[in-house]
């Protein structure tokens, strides 16, 4: 993974959002695409529990152009943007396609760059939707949409009714295409969806390494959307370098695990490593501990056809793993590869959801000392990380001490 291409979309962590509006809490472009994504997820399920094909592969790529796009447009406001595709559709169609020359020189990898390709081109109207993609775009915007209510909705006590009027009418007026979809209504209507959807935001107001300041300050929420999208494309790497195609569901699995890894955080709040390690049964104390909690407030807020799928993800989420029986085991990269490389076994490499959220890290450090904004803790942390990857360690298929070591 080419070091410039991860800090490009870092920045997703200091595009603000609604700043022209009093905001009660730090509002960034990272966070708002990871609660579309968790939003879409649980859309996405009651569509397949009423028997409507998703195609998650293309949604999950979907996911990160639509971060690459917003982090190259974002001076030029969502309205201007729909005014300029409305009025003037060729030029809506030359600035995306400019949109794509920016990241010309940052993506090497030809398979992800001609997705992106194609992504812009539907997206701006120039290229159609094949028909297996419809039903699973409509998801995707309408949990855009809904996402971007729920800001709006925790805007909402802190700003002048006026202020928030027409927006409000507008975001209804949108939504109001999309509420044949079960799960949208179950969200608006704030059925049981709902309350695990508020859980889960409760991520966005959880600052990672909250005992140092630190530029910029990322959210428990945005920083797993980054691992998500990182773990993605470390997915494709090591695909590359051992002559595999992933099974879908194995990308799939690779992509939400990564998503959801911190989702007890919600209940427990984030225990930062050192204190973590404080004792030698400590670590296993709290991993005891936050299953139990989750069982007793997460679980009952998850519907049955994704209750299982969830705990799954969230479960021994830095282990290679596979389910047999109904029962998860852990497995080597080797086996992965060789023997359980099929939907059948619903494979993960929950090692390269650690190796990704490590490398986040790493980046939340770095960035903050070359700032100017430091302090023990964050060079510490660094060192730490950097020590933890030393050379020849090979981390399912990534030579981890070179993407490592490239930012010391």
């Amino acid at each position: 993974m080419k070091r410039e291409f991860a800090l490009k979309i870092f920045e997703g962590f200091s595009i603000e959002r609604w700043n022209d509006l009093v905001r009660p809490f730090n509002i960034v472009e990272m966070d708002k695409d990871a609660e579309k994504m968790v939003v879409a997820y649980i859309i996405g399920k009651f569509e397949e529990n009423r028997g409507v094909r998703i195609d998650w592969e293309w949604m999950i790529y979907a996911s990160l152009f639509d971060l690459l796009r917003k982090i190259s447009l974002c001076d030029i406001k969502s309205p201007v943007q729909r005014l300029i595709k409305n009025q003037y559709p060729q030029e809506f169609i030359r600035l995306n396609e400019w949109v794509l020359q920016q990241y010309a020189g940052l993506i090497e990898d030809k398979d992800l760059f001609s997705r992106f390709t194609l992504y812009i081109g539907k997206m701006s109207g120039s290229i159609p939707y094949g028909e297996h993609q419809k039903e699973t775009a409509r998801v995707f915007r309408a949990a855009h949409k809904y996402s971007t209510m729920r800001e709006l909705d925790m805007l909402a006590p802190v700003n002048e009714p006026g202020r928030l009027e027409r927006i409000r009418s507008d975001l209804n007026a949108d939504l109001q295409g999309y509420l044949d979809l079960p799960g949208l209504q179950m969200l608006m209507t704030r059925q049981k969806p709902f309350e695990f959807l508020m859980r889960v935001e409760q991520l966005r107001f959880q600052t990672r390494w909250n005992q140092t300041p630190r530029v910029p300050r990322t959210s428990v929420l945005g920083h797993c959307f980054f691992v998500a999208v990182l773990t993605l494309l470390l997915s494709k790497e090591t695909s590359a370098l051992n002559g595999i195609r992933m099974a879908p569901k194995r990308l799939y699995n690779n992509f939400f695990s990564a998503l959801f890894h911190d989702l007890p955080e919600s209940v427990t709040r984030d225990i930062i490593s050192p204190v973590k390690k404080a004792t030698d049964g400590l670590p296993a104390i709290v991993k005891n501990i936050e299953e139990q909690i989750v069982q007793e407030e997460l679980v009952p807020l998850m519907e049955e056809f994704y209750r299982d799928e969830i705990l799954y993800f969230a479960s021994d989420e830095f282990e290679n793993r596979i389910e047999r029986g109904g029962v998860a085991e852990s497995v080597s990269f080797e086996e992965l590869n060789t023997l359980y490389n099929d939907d059948a076994f619903n494979p993960v490499d929950g090692k390269l959801v650690r190796l990704a959220d490590h490398y986040s890290a790493l980046l939340e450090a770095e960035l903050s000392i070359r700032h100017g904004i430091t302090s023990s803790h964050l060079e510490e942390g660094k060192i730490n990380l950097l020590n933890s990857y030393p050379k020849e360690k090979i981390v399912n298929g990534i030579d981890s001490h070179a993407l490592f070591h490239s930012h010391s």
